[in-house]
């Protein structure tokens, strides 16, 4: 058997592994009844599904986290966009931004606080949205793959409030950023004290450290780097991953809940002989 033949069966093979099933669902056939259920799978074509389990949408059951931290995400990412009018990412004005935007700005405070505490507000229903989804075991088969996504999105999520910290350029992003990124001085192949980060040629001046500061301090390159990545970059990817985790719900069979239960008034009553 040749090379390219053997590679072919042992890919075929370990798409029928659950792992696999749990990454790439099945693809419909050419019927027309597949074709339907292509649009009513499909998160854009067909936003809600065609029928829910009654059980599985109960606010006692799901406590709505999920939508619930979509739309303070929305509002993250609106009341940031008015944020950036009055900002700019650089150690000489950027304190004095902030400050000019709470005492000058009409409902400027208003407007900061919005974003901050709907930026802890975000980090706390991600936890329990999750903690939800743990206590209820909806990261079972077949819905793996969106536990990870899931996970992935919780770590951009910190790594969002984070970058947040240093914008304002007071005492209290200083010391964060700078205790944050002491702390990836040790992580491991990347950091040049983690565990063979010396043995890959890490130095103070080369390793992970020294790529979010864009130097060996927390200064103005630290400072542009936390705004790049704050409001472009970890957006962008927590926006693509957010598409994956709702278009996945829907292909995982919608929102997770217990074992449909049927009303007394729903239960079919024997027909007398």
């Amino acid at each position: 058997m040749s090379l390219s033949a053997k590679l072919a069966r042992l890919l075929k093979s370990a798409r029928k592994t659950q792992v696999a099933k749990s990454v790439l669902r099945v693809k419909h056939e050419d019927t027309p009844r597949a074709r339907s259920l292509g649009v009513l799978s499909n998160v854009f074509l067909h936003l809600h599904p065609a029928k829910i389990n009654r059980d599985a949408v109960a606010y006692n059951y799901t406590w709505g986290m999920g939508g619930m931290t979509f739309y303070v995400y929305l509002v993250l990412v609106f009341t940031g966009a008015l944020l950036m009018f009055y900002y700019h990412p650089s150690k000489v004005v950027a304190y004095r931004d902030i400050l000019y935007l709470e005492n000058d700005v009409p409902f400027g405070k208003l407007l900061r606080n919005m974003h901050r505490w709907g930026a802890h507000l975000m980090v706390i229903m991600v936890q329990l949205h999750m903690f939800r989804v743990f206590l209820t075991g909806s990261y079972k088969k077949p819905r793996e793959f969106n536990w990870v996504v899931g996970v992935i999105l919780l770590v951009l999520t910190l790594l969002l409030s984070f970058t947040g910290y240093l914008l304002p350029d007071d005492q209290l992003g200083f010391w964060a950023v700078t205790v944050g990124t002491n702390m990836a001085r040790a992580t491991p192949l990347l950091g040049n004290e983690g565990p063979f980060g010396p043995q890959l040629g890490m130095t103070p001046y080369n390793d992970v450290r020294f790529g979010l500061l864009g130097g060996s301090i927390v200064d103005s390159n630290a400072l542009l780097r936390a705004y790049i990545w704050h409001c472009i970059a970890i957006p962008i990817l927590a926006s693509l991953f957010m598409i994956v985790h709702f278009w996945r719900v829907r292909k995982d069979g919608g929102i997770s809940g217990p074992a449909p239960v049927m009303l007394e008034s729903e239960i079919p009553q024997p027909r007398e002989p």
